[in-house]
């Protein structure tokens, strides 16, 4: 709550204050647009993601903490209600029993043997109702601790996952500042040990392959992630990038109307990319791209 207090104080003296420098923040402004597109470097560090990452962890730690916090006080509360029955049938019997003696009392008069049948019967017909009582919160209280097990079990695969998903982040980062895709392939087989079906993984990997040679090897990654997901358009793009460098042109070109059907966003890349540069005089290709064709 205080770091907002803090924003919305400094967005309020950022606004009291414009108007008083204008004019040199349309300087600054100008500046600081021509010093961004001469940058040559990302402004954005590693650290930064990591910092998100635990952030969103200690978020999930403390949702399922309030959650275990939750399920306890129902626990609780429904002791309370179990201790509560317990009580009212222990008192109801207890006054049972004192007029079962006031009116053993009035029968002594009878004889003995009278009295005897009435106390047993009275003590059978308690225990049945007590061991009713005994089974029904017997019941209850099994479901209440399957209930713990179950949320128990969760947590702990929440917090699996968590983790599980902060060590792929990491992986991937890495993967992103390596530049040797002999190192890349090496990252890329580890975040497949932990996620076997991921499909990105396989379709980057697929690039690091085909950056080292390897048109084949490509084409069977970039088939499994579409086996994993048939809308992976990277899968699509990678697998038109093998084909073209099998000399596979038609084929390429089929992949690459996969990959122009689902987005146009990989039209430039198309055109720009050294992989493909092969099928730049193919017609079908340049029908694809609406090209003119070459004279």
């Amino acid at each position: 709550m205080s770091r907002i207090l803090t924003v919305l104080a400094f967005c309020l003296l950022v606004q009291l204050a414009a108007p008083l420098r204008a004019e040199p923040a349309a300087e600054e402004a100008e500046a600081a647009r021509r010093n961004v597109e001469q940058l040559d470097q990302p402004l954005y560090s590693p650290f930064v993601e990591r910092y998100v990452l635990d952030e969103l962890k200690q978020l999930r730690v403390d949702l399922s903490a309030q959650k275990a916090e939750l399920l306890q006080q129902i626990v609780d509360r429904e002791l309370g209600s179990v201790d509560r029955a317990v009580t009212y049938a222990t008192d109801t019997i207890t006054y049972f029993f004192y007029l079962i003696a006031g009116a053993s009392s009035i029968l002594v008069l009878v004889g003995w043997t009278s009295i005897r049948e009435i106390k047993e019967r009275v003590h059978s017909l308690a225990d049945e109702e007590i061991s009713k009582l005994v089974s029904e919160y017997e019941r209850r209280l099994h479901a209440i601790e399957q209930q713990l097990n179950q949320k128990t079990r969760h947590i702990e695969e929440n917090r699996e996952e968590i983790e599980l998903t902060q060590e792929v982040q990491s992986l991937w980062l890495r993967a992103a500042q390596e530049h040797n895709p002999s190192g890349k392939l090496a990252i890329y087989d580890q975040i497949l040990k932990l996620r076997r079906d991921d499909g990105e993984a396989l379709t980057y990997k697929a690039d690091a392959v085909l950056e080292l040679g390897e048109p084949q090897w490509a084409a069977s990654l970039c088939r499994q992630a579409l086996t994993i997901d048939p809308d992976n358009v990277h899968a699509f793009y990678q697998l038109a990038c093998a084909c073209t460098a099998m000399e596979q042109c038609d084929e390429a070109v089929s992949h690459l109307v996969e990959v122009i059907s689902r987005t146009e966003s990989y039209r430039d890349d198309i055109l720009k990319d050294p992989a493909l540069m092969p099928l730049h005089g193919f017609a079908p290709f340049k029908e694809l791209l609406n090209l003119e064709l070459a004279s």
